[in-house]
């Protein structure tokens, strides 16, 4: 039913307006009792489960950031059977975002263009949130994503993430620097390694015990890819999330007039799929086995997630796909894996 729906109702809305309809239902689907009976249909098989940070992962595909931006929809996704949520991208300071309109389908190449500009209520009110999220029993995993603050100059960057690092990494089962985004201005020059090295270092510090990620774009060059990798060890972190958004545009199958009235801003969804499976296989030459690599971007299919497995991720993570795949898109990728097994 849901592909009807998508076609006939959905791609009529405004689409940040959808998401925030398609959030009340999932919030719903995390309320008891609804969550224990829809549990009894989403819950991964038991032989998905996935070691890893230190962790116990239900299943090895989970949500990318952005999708919950303030930590509301913890409980539904994983009742609809997400292995991890990871919450986000949480800045120190409240933020309302880019003016709307700023999220944009391609619905011919089952993409979404987005420049949101990490709109979120701030940290503090996140880790009120998560202090509620985290006395629940059947939350799954959450990661929270932090990111400079738009009005934080670059210089002052790392004071602003150690702020956010030091209030949500006692309540976070993982952290991320978010360091990818392209649409907070001056933030993917971060990337830089002399720049990155002082800044992971002082966030791993702040985030003490809480386990580290990086997450980088994939429009980095393959040398640069593979020195913040080794960075990334260098500097004592648990993981790296390649990859984030795209501000490619070559190769897409919608009309150029649909993509040049979206405009600028990070393009997600199947595009991304090549080139973010060519980042992971460089991540993963370039570190130690043992070290955690999460694969994000063009995930849509229980192949993907093979595949991307297969390539040498250690969990694999998804965000647009859901626009496309509805509620049930995590179930129908572990049952898919689980029938592969």
């Amino acid at each position: 039913m849901y592909p009807l729906l998508f076609r006939t109702v959905l791609t009529r809305l405004d689409p940040e307006f959808a998401h925030h309809l398609g959030a009340l239902v999932i919030r719903v689907a995390g309320v008891e009792p609804v969550a224990s009976v829809v549990r009894r249909f989403t819950s991964p098989a038991s032989d998905l489960r996935v070691r890893a940070l230190g962790l116990d992962f239900p299943s090895p595909f989970g949500v990318a950031a952005g999708f919950d931006k303030n930590v509301t929809m913890g409980r539904g996704l994983g009742a609809l059977g997400f292995g991890h949520v990871e919450v986000g991208t949480v800045t120190a300071l409240p933020q309302p975002g880019n003016p709307k309109p700023r999220l944009f389908r391609l619905v011919a190449d089952r993409a979404v263009i987005n420049r949101m500009g990490f709109n979120n209520d701030g940290a503090a009110a996140a880790a009120a949130k998560l202090r509620r999220l985290r006395r629940s029993r059947t939350r799954p995993v959450i990661g929270v994503n932090i990111g400079k603050s738009r009005v934080v100059a670059v210089e002052d960057a790392t004071t602003d993430y150690v702020r956010s690092a030091k209030m949500l990494a006692p309540l976070a089962d993982y952290l991320v620097v978010n360091v990818s985004s392209p649409n907070t201005p001056g933030l993917r020059g971060l990337q830089a390694v002399e720049t990155l090295r002082p800044l992971l270092t002082a966030v791993r510090d702040a985030a003490g015990d809480t386990p580290l990620l990086v997450k980088i774009a994939p429009d980095l060059d393959d040398a640069e890819v593979q020195d913040i990798a080794r960075l990334a060890v260098d500097a004592g972190l648990s993981g790296i999330i390649a990859t984030n958004t795209t501000i490619e545009r070559s190769g897409l199958h919608s009309d150029a007039a649909t993509v040049e009235a979206a405009g600028t801003g990070g393009l997600s969804g199947a595009p991304l799929k090549a080139r973010a499976t060519e980042v992971l296989r460089l991540v993963r030459a370039a570190v130690p086995a043992e070290f955690v690599v999460i694969s994000a971007g063009g995930v849509e299919t229980a192949d993907d997630v093979r595949e991307r497995l297969a390539a040498g991720a250690t969990l694999v993570q998804g965000y647009t796909g859901f626009l496309y795949r509805g509620p049930l898109w995590a179930r129908q990728i572990n049952r898919a894996l689980a029938r592969g097994r």
